[in-house]
């Protein structure tokens, strides 16, 4: 296994780590209107990420200093090519920071009120977005021979993309509903535990759709067959399997299974687009490998050295943080903390 290609999956990792961990901060924000009745449930909602969803943006940031690091070109041909939807999800991420931190500061119904909405739309579009990007990174975007995307906004538009882009945020949503079972009592775990079995339905439609068409649409399963390998199955067992836990009312497992179907997903995108990084739909010679792409050897190799001392490190961090914060979250420890 060559450096590329180390750095191909750590980079892989990272954004999967996102997906998985921001999935459910998403899904949870995208929710709060809908599940929080009245201000202290939508207390409650936002407390089960309120410790967390920071360094859950980690994630994002360290996925896209490695992307600069490792694949400079991949990184300029990916940012300048993507440049008005990647701007949209960061003016989203930072009114969702905005309506998180300052929601609390003041008590006057307008402004948590404008604060939910910043929240809420802050999660939404991220989420509808970066199922965009990904449906486009695996169906090709126009790239010529000099790296450079030729296209615009309404290329990156097209109806594959923006089933994507529903699907991501389907599945956000139904991942952050099964955290909110696991992090929350009383009536706002029950809402969230009927709406989480009320949205598995449509989401594996659309799902299931989505497979399909992009056996026609997406360039890394060209010729491969309608089920190219095991990832996929596992994948959709894994979906399977969280709406039988739902059942059951195992939440824990529910949402382990929903995070399987999230993690087995975004793996199942970034080995079919290997060796490549981003698929011309112009010319397959002008597409973006993880070679043409690199930084110099001697660069992979520095990083290297020092990605395998921190990653742990942060790794071992953010594990203890979920484990400081474990406890469920009712409107009696809300309530007794006082507005």
């Amino acid at each position: 296994m060559d450096l590329q290609t180390i750095w191909f999956i750590l980079v892989a990792v990272l954004f999967t780590g996102y997906f998985f961990l921001e999935g459910f901060d998403f899904g949870v924000g995208i929710l709060m209107p809908i599940i929080g009745r009245d201000d202290t449930d939508r207390r409650v909602i936002i407390n089960t990420i309120g410790p967390v969803w920071d360094g859950n943006e980690v994630w994002l940031i360290t996925a896209g200093g490695a992307m600069f690091a490792a694949f400079p070109n991949w990184y300029a041909t990916l940012f300048s090519g993507f440049y008005l939807a990647l701007f949209f999800i960061l003016v989203a991420l930072i009114l969702r920071i905005a309506g998180l931190e300052f929601r609390s500061k003041l008590a006057f119904p307008a402004w948590r009120r404008a604060a939910d909405i910043c929240i809420f739309l802050g999660s939404l579009l991220p989420a509808l977005l970066w199922g965009v990007a990904l449906a486009n990174l695996v169906r090709g975007v126009p790239i010529d021979a000099k790296m450079e995307f030729t296209g615009n906004l309404l290329t990156l538009l097209n109806p594959y993309s923006i089933l994507g882009g529903i699907v991501s945020t389907l599945v956000f949503t139904l991942h952050g509903a099964l955290f909110l079972t696991l992090r929350t009592e009383g009536e706002v775990n029950n809402r969230a535990r009927r709406l989480a079995q009320l949205l598995w339905w449509p989401a594996a439609i659309l799902l299931l759709s989505f497979a399909v068409w992009g056996q026609s649409q997406a360039k890394i399963f060209a010729g491969m067959g309608i089920v190219p390998g095991t990832l996929p199955i596992l994948a959709a067992l894994a979906y399977i399997a969280s709406l039988v836990f739902m059942r059951l009312k195992a939440d824990g497992w529910a949402f382990a299974a929903s995070g399987a179907t999230i993690i087995l997903g975004s793996v199942v995108a970034f080995e079919g687009l290997f060796p490549n990084v981003m698929i011309s739909s112009l010319d397959p010679k002008w597409s973006l490998t993880i070679y043409n792409a690199s930084s110099s050897l001697y660069s992979l190799k520095a990083m290297l050295i020092v990605a395998l001392f921190f990653v742990p490190i942060v790794l071992l961090y953010q594990g203890w943080t979920y484990w400081v914060f474990r406890q469920r979250i009712s409107r009696a420890s809300i309530e007794s903390h006082g507005n």
